[in-house]
């Protein structure tokens, strides 16, 4: 499992890319640093004012000198662009008529996750499962506000803008968890809209978006079979998706294995009986601003609650 959230730990080939621009570009930064700081020191000592010395002559300029740093300092400026637009290239899809892999959606302020197949459309939320080194391409969009989609250890950052879907490559080159953020400021729990990566081996994740297909277990238990019963009454339902008892498109997180994912409210909490019991009864209190309100449930309600989606996996 990757331990460290950071450009500077590519896990992928376009990370790569970043990382040896940004490792070059501060190595070049740091020569001009040490050059200018040593011809400062120089100038400070060689032409420091000493007793008895007479007042220095001004001088007027250097045609070729100042020609010749201003041309240097072009020539760099080229250079940096020539390489930034080829990582650009090696990071970036270069047509984008290929029918994506996977859509993601940012909300305020979580990421709903789409894996269009030939055999069915799979759903989750804010957990994005990859096959190990297989370069996938990923089409961001935005429900609402712009929101960056960024994964630091397996590449680009790229906006999230309404009406205008991006694309970028997502490719893992070793299987492990991989942490991500919106990284664009859109309203008060911005810091609370985190992403997961998951790169695990072809069998694990055909497994995983063969399950993400299937529909919701029904409950078996009274506690669970009662807690669907409100989940179906209250207004639940209008917001969020359970493939089988509930249909159509959600403005909520989809709920179909709710149970199946590490975290809740996008990164908020880990996802305990607890910790959910926790969420329902008051979210903002959890996620400042949350769109999901405080229903005023029961404890029993949320007891019931619980139950029911705790069998969701």
């Amino acid at each position: 499992m990757s331990q460290i959230t950071s450009i500077f730990h590519p896990s992928s080939p376009e990370a790569q890319s970043i990382y040896n621009l940004t490792i070059w570009i501060i190595a070049l930064c740091g020569c001009i640093f040490a050059l200018v700081a040593g011809l400062v020191t120089f100038a400070c000592i060689r032409f420091r004012a000493r007793a008895g010395s007479p007042e220095p002559e001004p001088n007027y300029g250097n045609t070729w000198l100042e020609i010749s740093w201003t041309s240097g300092l072009l020539l760099i400026l080229a250079v940096v662009m020539f390489f930034t637009v080829k990582t650009m290239i090696e990071s970036s899809p270069s047509d984008f008529g290929l029918k994506p892999d996977l859509i993601v959606v940012g909300h305020q302020w979580w990421w709903e996750i789409r894996y269009p197949t030939d055999a069915g459309e799979a759903i989750t939320a804010n957990e994005i499962h990859i096959p190990v080194g297989q370069r996938l391409l990923l089409e961001l969009r935005a429900a609402d506000v712009i929101h960056d989609f960024w994964v630091p250890e397996l590449g680009r950052k790229i906006d999230a803008i309404p009406g205008h879907p991006n694309q970028i490559w997502l490719h893992a080159e070793n299987e492990g968890e991989f942490q991500g953020f919106c990284a664009e400021f859109c309203g008060a729990s911005h810091a609370w809209m985190k992403i997961r990566v998951i790169a695990e081996n072809h069998s694990e994740f055909d497994r995983w978006l063969s399950h993400m297909k299937e529909s919701a277990q029904i409950p078996t238990s009274e506690a669970a079979k009662r807690g669907l019963a409100i989940f179906q009454n209250k207004t639940c339902v209008n917001c969020h998706r359970i493939s089988g008892p509930t249909n159509g498109d959600p403005i909520g997180p989809d709920l179909t294995h709710l149970s199946s994912r590490e975290t809740l409210g996008a990164g908020a909490l880990q996802n305990t009986k607890f910790n959910l019991a926790r969420w329902l009864e008051n979210p903002d209190a959890i996620k400042p601003g949350a769109h999901m309100p405080s229903f005023g449930l029961t404890k029993s309600e949320i007891d019931d609650l619980t139950s029911y989606f705790e069998g969701l996996l």
